[in-house]
This record gives structure tokens, sequence and C-alpha cells, in this order.
């Protein structure tokens, strides 16, 4: 089967009106770049100030129109997307911290499921043509079936999960109820230069790498994860909106991923390495954390079916990439 389209994905964006929610972090904010660089004119929302974000540091922030407010806000969000004539939304805003998820479930729903349904009324009320979602590989739960296909039914357990499978399955009614043209991302872990979330294992082992100090490990090291490279994930989101122009994703999910499971302990030795450091892992946990799944990767060949993309920066490079862009940016790592 010929892929339904081709790269360069996102090249149709010239002209285009796109909000992105969450352009303050990691992945919105090398959207918002990417969206520019194909002549958008991007609408973002900002809610905290966030001076030490890869959208402020890269001075992506000063090219977009900035709506200050928050996701919550039902009425703004259906203000920004007609008042701009937003004809395409990307919506990444969420709450992405397992721990935290735990700790706060309440606003972790209010974030990432009542959020998203505030973002889908107004896309819907305001016809936008084009809406993508970012749920999560998290949603699918643990299940003794890997890699995750899309077709696998979503079993989240714990608050985080749960939020994005919610998310997931609120996003693909509007398709199947309204005809939104909408489709949903379950990305495995997202990882580059602009990730200020030190919980997570790569910007903590990489400010460790930087700092010359042991990279903190809280399970034993053997959980399994898929590592996406941030420009990956991006040419990704563009090549599915690219889909749902051609007709081809609406109510569709699709996961992005290596497909290539890596553990814990084995990302840390990779980061090292592209670091040039020689440090010992500081191993503080045993097993899995409580509320986290111990093997995890995604199968991203109906992505890849359908319009040809697949990953180009593998594990080695995409560290040597983020390294690089902290070096560059110091005061993203200060914790």
């Amino acid at each position: 089967m010929a892929p339904l389209v081709s790269p360069p994905f996102g090249a149709a964006f010239a002209g285009r009106r796109v909000f992105v929610t969450g352009a303050y972090g990691m992945l919105g904010a090398w959207l918002s770049a990417a969206l520019l660089d194909r002549g958008a004119a991007v609408i973002v929302l900002r809610r905290d100030e966030r001076p030490g974000s890869a959208l402020t540091l890269s001075g992506t922030e000063a090219r977009c129109t900035v709506v200050h407010g928050d996701l919550l806000d039902a009425d703004l969000i259906e203000r920004t997307i007609g008042e701009h004539e937003a004809d395409t939304v990307f919506h990444l805003a969420a709450q992405t911290i397992v721990g935290t998820a735990n700790r706060s479930p309440r606003s972790t729903f209010d974030s990432n499921v009542r959020g998203t349904w505030n973002v889908l009324e107004a896309c819907r009320l305001h016809g936008v043509a084009r809406t993508i979602v970012a749920a999560s590989d998290k949603a699918y739960g643990p299940s003794d079936v890997l890699p995750y296909t899309e077709d696998l039914p979503l079993r989240a357990r714990h608050p985080y999960d749960a939020s994005k499978a919610a998310a997931d399955l609120i996003a693909r009614s509007y398709w199947h109820t309204y005809g939104l043209p909408v489709a949903v991302t379950r990305f495995a872990n997202i990882y580059g230069g602009g990730d200020q979330n030190r919980s997570r294992l790569i910007p903590e082992a990489v400010a460790a790498a930087l700092e010359g100090r042991a990279p903190v490990v809280r399970s034993d090291g053997s959980p399994q994860r898929d590592y996406l490279y941030v420009e990956d994930a991006v040419e990704a989101y563009f090549a599915i909106a690219d889909l749902l122009d051609a007709g081809a994703a609406g109510g569709e999910a699709f996961n992005g991923g290596s497909g290539v499971p890596r553990s814990v302990l084995d990302v840390i030795t990779a980061v090292c390495a592209a670091a040039g450091v020689d440090v010992t892992p500081d191993v503080r946990g045993a097993g899995t954390p409580a509320g986290e799944i111990d093997r995890q990767w995604v199968d991203p060949s109906k992505l890849a079916t359908l319009s040809g993309w697949e990953p180009v920066v593998g594990l080695d490079e995409g560290l040597r990439r983020t390294i690089a862009w902290y070096r560059a940016h110091p005061q993203a790592l200060i914790a």
C-alpha cells in the first residue's frame, strides 16, 4: 500500500492560523517553532510565567501571538479559537507528571479531561478543520501484549494514565458524533532539549551528567520504555495533520515511537557516553515505582504505512542533540 501522504510533512501550513496549547512544554515549543518555519501564524496559550522554557529561550515566543489564560476557562478557549480564526488546533497541554497525578488527581483530571473537552467543544463550535489531541501510550495500561498496537483496549489504572485514556476517548467521540476532524496521538516517551521536568529520566540524567554527579534512578533500573526524539515527534504530528487533510485520520489514534524498548540503566549509560562523563547511577528504588508500568513500547507501523513517517534520529544521536541544547541553554536545567 502506497502512503496516502508523503514528506515533506506539514508543507500546507503556510498561511494557516494554528492554536497550540502546551506550547511552553518541550514538544509544544519545538512544534511551534516548526510551524513558524513553515509559514503558519501561531497562537499560544500561556498560563504561567515560564522564562526558562524552550519557547522563551529559543526566541520563538516573540514570533507567536500569546493569549494569557487557563485551559479550564472554556469561554477563553472558545473566544481564542474564534477571534483568531484558528483553522488548526494542536492540543498538547496537560499535567504530565505521574507522581504529581497520583498526589493530585482532581487537578490532573481537571486539566487533562475537562481541559480537553473545552478545546474540543470550541473546535466543534467554530468548525476547526483539523485538531490533534495528545493522549499517551500510558493510556494502554499494563499489557502482556507488546508492543502496543492501536487496536488494543485502553486499560489505564492510575490517575495520569486514566486521564489520558479519557481524553483519548472523548476526542475520538467528537469525530464519531459530530464529524469533527480530530485524531489522537499515543506517543512513546518524547525527549529533547527544553524538558524542564527533572522528575523525568532523561532531563535528570542530562543535568547530573553535566554537573558531574550521579544520575538518580527511582527504580531498580530495569523498567523499559520506548523513546522518541522531539523533532521526530514534530514530524509525526505534521504527518497526522496531512492525513486529516487527506480524509484518512478522522477519529483515529496513532502510535509514535521507535518500537525499540530501552531500560532505564541503558538510557543513563547512553546519556553519560554522549556527555563524555563516567559516573555511576544512584539507584534508589527497587522494582518499578508505584503507579508506573514496568514495560512499555509501541508499534508505530500504522502511521508509517499511511504516511511514510518513521523516526530518523536514533537514541544516541538524539541524546547528543539534547545535551548540546542544554549546554547552549544552561538556565533550562536550574532546578
